[in-house]
């Protein structure tokens, strides 16, 4: 997806931005955010990685999959990437990096152009996808509240969705 007043090529980095996006379970905000420093030193991309979250100012730590570390390296390559302290740098001088509204737009025309429907997905579906998963698989709500960077626990059970049934399945699953 070209943009005409600048000439970069946002959509490039596209497949980047949703790896990531699953990978670091950060909220679009923060995602936008990243600078190449944040995932790169000593000329190799980090296995795990540290920001500040904007919304709490509290630090949270994720993982960065081998196939998105190899993405991060090709996507350093892209001569756009020349000279940007960000991983997704801004179509304008002023804007150090692309707005969440720009973020928003390149998840829906990915899910559109994935036969799904984009009213049913958005930014923070990328945030949620690998969560709701080590949480159908672990049943583990503290593992997910630290990988969300929560500070309190009510906020995780809310934002799974977590029910009564679900805390009787795993109840069910396990035997004494």
């Amino acid at each position: 997806m070209p943009d005409t007043a600048s000439g970069r090529n946002h959509g490039a980095g596209a497949p980047l931005t949703f790896n990531l996006a699953i990978d670091s379970k950060l909220r679009g905000c923060d995602l936008v955010r990243l600078k190449v420093a944040d995932v790169y030193a000593a000329g190799q991309v980090k296995e795990r990685a540290s920001i500040i979250q904007s919304k709490t100012r509290k630090p949270v730590r994720f993982e960065i999959t081998e196939g998105t570390r190899k993405s991060i390296v090709a996507w350093l390559d892209n001569p756009l990437m020349i000279g940007s302290e960000h991983l997704w740098p801004g179509r304008f001088h002023e804007r150090l990096h692309i707005s969440t509204r720009q973020y928003a737009r390149l998840v829906r025309d990915w899910v559109t152009s994935i036969g799904l429907e984009p009213t049913s997905y958005g930014t923070h579906t990328m945030r949620r996808t690998k969560v709701a998963q080590i949480y159908r698989k672990t049943g583990n709500l503290r593992a997910v509240q630290l990988l969300l960077g929560h500070t309190k626990m009510d906020s995780t059970v809310r934002y799974l969705g977590v029910e009564l049934e679900d805390a009787l399945a795993i109840a069910v699953a396990v035997e004494i």
